[in-house]
């Protein structure tokens, strides 16, 4: 008795665990868009009651404490406007957006990995401007030769991207989850039907 009385109360309700809020900056926009700012209900319901957010659109869902009840922001605005890194990192995920996650040399998605350009036996360098994403069977194609040995050809020259061009280049992919709320939000600057 005990033992279901403890996990009974200590499970979270499973329709409460899909609930994530978009986190909005300052200026109304998202903080990113790949991966997109969500944050799970219980932060979002934290940081308002911190007087750190404002609620801007709300779920239907409520949750209680035993002193009040609130419904679940779904979309929630920073009071505090947080500039963006001007920086981008020389990641894996950084450079597979870059290249939209597609690979340079045919065009494929999926089954990514990276490759070096100038070859690394061949004195290329670890760089944005030498590293681009390729799929596996081109990758292995080239091997350690250069584009032009290997019979290939790069879609477009690498480059160290921007942080505007990554935003610009995550909001290509919109996100699995998209509560109706987020429309106006993810999309506020995209073309409008006529």
């Amino acid at each position: 008795m005990d033992g279901d009385f403890r996990t009974n109360f200590v499970r979270e309700p499973g329709s409460l665990r899909h609930h994530p809020a978009l986190v909005l900056n300052a200026d109304y926009r998202p903080l990113s868009y790949f991966p997109l700012s969500l944050w799970p209900w219980q932060e979002a319901i934290k940081a308002v009651f911190l007087e750190r957010v404002d609620i801007v659109a709300q779920y239907d869902k409520v949750v209680h404490s035993p002193s009040q009840s609130i419904h679940i922001p779904s979309v929630i605005v920073l009071k505090d406007y947080i500039t963006p890194q001007k920086r981008v990192a020389f990641t894996r995920f950084n450079l597979f957006l870059r290249d939209q996650f597609t690979c340079q040399y045919c065009g494929t998605r999926g089954d990514l990995t990276f490759d070096h350009v100038i070859p690394r036996s061949s004195g290329g360098i670890t760089s944005w401007e030498n590293v681009v994403a390729a799929c596996s069977p081109c990758n292995l194609k080239k091997g350690s030769r250069s584009v032009r040995k290997a019979g290939m050809c790069l879609r477009q020259a690498p480059c160290r991207p921007s942080a505007e061009q990554l935003r610009n280049v995550g909001r290509k992919f919109p996100p699995n989850l998209c509560h109706k709320t987020w429309m106006d939000f993810l999309y506020w600057d995209a073309e409008l039907d006529h």
